[in-house]
């Protein structure tokens, strides 16, 4: 793999008392969150956030500007309700438009079937904690299905191990449904680079690491060089956004909430915010390659998760991810995520129509009857499910979680 050198211009580096760069991250956070007292424990902060974000959705059109900043900003969506209308929004999805159920038929004629199923069937980890056996089952046959749906639909995407992680925390907030449809926009906007046959893509992505270190800390960039660790430590972290490596589940809600609103190359922003947090440990450890790639290999526990998205937020606008691109191969690679499919997404996702407005249009006299429900199973609904599934077992829980695939006004038909 081809290694990137950076300038190593000092006048880039990083304070390092840290006053520049805590000033900067209040700066930007207050800018996001557009007046917000920044207390994520204070149960005033959450009402008002909360408040911006339905008037956001409120809007005619919706905001999606602000949904985006207050996904980015610290606290990110708040919770699984709130996710379910901000993550289809952010990528110009409407709940009222969904595509159809992902169905079961002929999943196993799929060139990547045997490798879904394998993948999945690792993934126990991954999983809430607590989950009857049946339960998993279920949500494992469904993720099987989710990812065969998408990858079927587009016979020009390659299905690549983590990809199933993405799609797991889709399915784990939207019900398999929505997430069908998420995981196809992703696979066509922020994940498309690493959908390709082969990966060339995905190591030029991985390009930009070095460089955006160079420019912080040249000290950090030089001692990594030396030990020729390169940047294949990072690589599941930016196929799985980081859902491979964090343990926690709410950990990687919040990362979700702020890579659907962020550019492509955010994870890599994140990546770099990572390693410069542990710069010191870095500097600590036996400059040779096999001793570095272990360190950086295994992320601390528990991360300071707020302030480094915030720091990769300062990154990303005091380095430009197009001047990065002058300092590694990427100048003469074409990228189909980073050029014009980015742009383009949000441009189309500007104009989306908000919830009440759809919902007065689908009751007027001969409006055709959407086919998708609200993107996600209520609360209730989702109570009701575990609650059957101690007392009637896994086929009964099976096929309620299939119905509350179609919407919730199928599950009481079955009560």
């Amino acid at each position: 793999m081809r290694r990137a050198r950076g300038t190593g211009d000092r006048r880039g580096g990083r304070d390092r008392g840290g006053t520049g760069a805590k000033a900067a991250e209040e700066k930007l956070t207050a800018q996001q969150t557009r007046g917000l007292k920044n207390k994520p424990n204070s149960e005033s902060w959450r009402r008002q956030k909360l408040l911006q974000i339905h008037e956001a959705l409120s809007q005619d059109p919706v905001d999606v500007e602000l949904l985006r900043k207050a996904a980015q900003s610290r606290g990110g969506l708040l919770s699984d309700q709130v996710r379910r209308k901000v993550w289809p929004r952010l990528l110009g999805l409407s709940p009222y438009d969904l595509p159809r159920h992902p169905g079961r038929s002929s999943l196993q004629d799929h060139r990547d079937y045997h490798q879904v199923q394998m993948d999945v069937e690792r993934s126990l980890a991954h999983f809430p904690r607590g989950m009857r056996p049946e339960q998993r089952a279920v949500l494992q046959e469904q993720l099987v299905a989710v990812i065969l749906a998408v990858l079927s639909s587009r016979p020009e995407l390659h299905y690549y191990q983590g990809y199933h992680e993405v799609a797991l925390a889709l399915l784990l907030v939207l019900g398999p449904r929505a997430a069908a449809a998420l995981l196809d926009q992703l696979s066509m906007h922020h994940l498309r680079d690493f959908m390709d046959p082969t990966m060339d893509n995905t190591w030029h992505i991985l390009n930009y690491l070095l460089p955006l270190l160079a420019r912080e800390s040249p000290q950090l960039h030089s001692f990594m060089e030396r030990a020729e660790v390169g940047t294949v430590f990072a690589l599941s972290w930016l196929l799985t956004w980081f859902g491979h490596v964090l343990p926690e589940p709410t950990h990687v809600l919040r990362l979700m909430d702020f890579f659907l609103a962020s550019h492509p190359l955010m994870p890599i922003y994140v990546t770099a915010a990572v390693v410069l947090h542990r710069e010191p440990e870095v500097l600590a450890c036996p400059c040779d390659m096999p001793s570095l790639h272990q360190l950086l290999s295994r992320l601390p526990q528990p991360l300071p998760t707020e302030s480094l998205l915030a720091q990769a937020l300062n990154l990303f606008t005091r380095h430009p991810h197009s001047q990065l691109a002058q300092e590694t191969s990427m100048r003469t690679h074409s990228s189909l995520s980073i050029e014009g499919s980015f742009t383009a997404l949000r441009a189309a996702s500007a104009h989306q129509r908000p919830d009440w407005v759809l919902q007065k249009q689908r009751q007027q006299p001969g409006c055709q009857k959407a086919s998708g429900s609200q993107a996600g199973p209520s609360t209730l609904v989702k109570a009701a499910v575990w609650g059957l599934s101690a007392t009637l077992g896994a086929a009964a829980l099976a096929i309620t979680q299939t119905a509350l695939g179609w919407g919730p006004e199928v599950l009481w038909k079955i009560f």
